[in-house]
């Protein structure tokens, strides 16, 4: 496994496979890697033949008040893991190489779809991570790139990105993991003790709520809204940011399911933000 932090010797190794006949996979990461991470890796190694993981916090999607100073850096961890997966090239550029030392002036934009749940919540967030996976993706120039479901609004919007700019890749959407009691895997469960990890349980079992009483037959979103609000009211937590049942293709919030779904929710709980989603077929309830 090799481990570069230069954009032309990245794109030189990749040009080199590409050149023996290999199709390359991409994981863009922001490193503290995990199950849900190495996941991933296993989609890209058993799709790809040339694997490249990023590892770059990317500053541009951090608002003021976020947690870039503080968030996880084990890079060594995180190679070690990436070389026991089996990667063949870790891409961990610095900010300048990426940025520049000026304020960036280029940015991609993916419009609408970021207005709503996260978007909404954290402005400029969308714009810094669509910009920094266009950079990403000129750079590795990968077959395909994969991402997991538990970012489900960031997938939607990379998927219209790389639509609407006729990008050759395929994004590839890989289920969220989860803990034993339903957690979904996230580098930020670290920033929980003991009793607030106990108390983060309250989002699956909330989403779980939603998913029971559609499969009972309720349609109307106000009363599935209520009843996970409820769920997560059981539990101390900093504040709700969001519970929403939205379009699985617009975001748009929906006043009632006819058909698919999208489900996510947002919720602060001690220093961690923590976000969870399901999709929903009305036709398999």
């Amino acid at each position: 496994m090799q481990i570069t932090e230069s954009i032309s010797r990245t794109r030189a190794m990749v040009r080199a496979a590409r050149e023996q006949g290999k199709h390359i996979g991409f994981v863009p990461t922001m490193g503290a890697l995990h199950v849900g991470h190495l996941s991933l890796i296993e989609a890209a190694k058993a799709a790809c033949d040339f694997v490249v993981v990023s590892i770059f916090v990317n500053p541009t999607q951090f608002g003021p008040a976020e947690d870039l100073a503080s968030y996880p850096r084990p890079f060594e961890q995180d190679c070690a893991l990436c070389k026991e997966q089996g990667v063949d090239l870790v891409f961990a550029p610095t900010p300048e190489k990426m940025y520049g030392t000026a304020d960036p002036v280029t940015w991609v934009t993916v419009e609408r779809l970021t207005d709503h749940l996260c978007g909404a919540a954290r402005p400029g967030h969308f714009r810094g991570v669509t910009t920094v996976c266009t950079k990403l993706f000129n750079i590795v120039l990968p077959d395909m790139a994969f991402f997991g479901q538990k970012d489900a609004q960031q997938v939607l919007v990379i998927q219209r990105m790389v639509a609407d700019l006729y990008m050759p890749l395929t994004i590839h959407i890989c289920p969220t993991i989860r803990e034993s009691d339903g957690l979904a895997v996230s580098s930020r469960n670290q920033y929980l003790n003991a009793e607030q990890r106990s108390q983060a349980t309250c989002l699956y079992r909330a989403l779980q709520t939603c998913q029971t009483l559609v499969t009972e037959g309720s349609r109307d979103v106000e009363p599935l809204i209520a009843a996970m609000t409820k769920v997560l009211n059981e539990a101390a937590h900093g504040g709700i940011e969001y519970v929403n049942i939205s379009d699985v293709q617009t975001l748009e919030p929906l006043a009632r399911i006819k058909d698919r779904a999208l489900v996510a929710l947002a919720v602060h709980l001690g220093p961690a933000r923590l976000i969870d989603n399901i999709l929903i077929d009305v036709s398999e309830s």
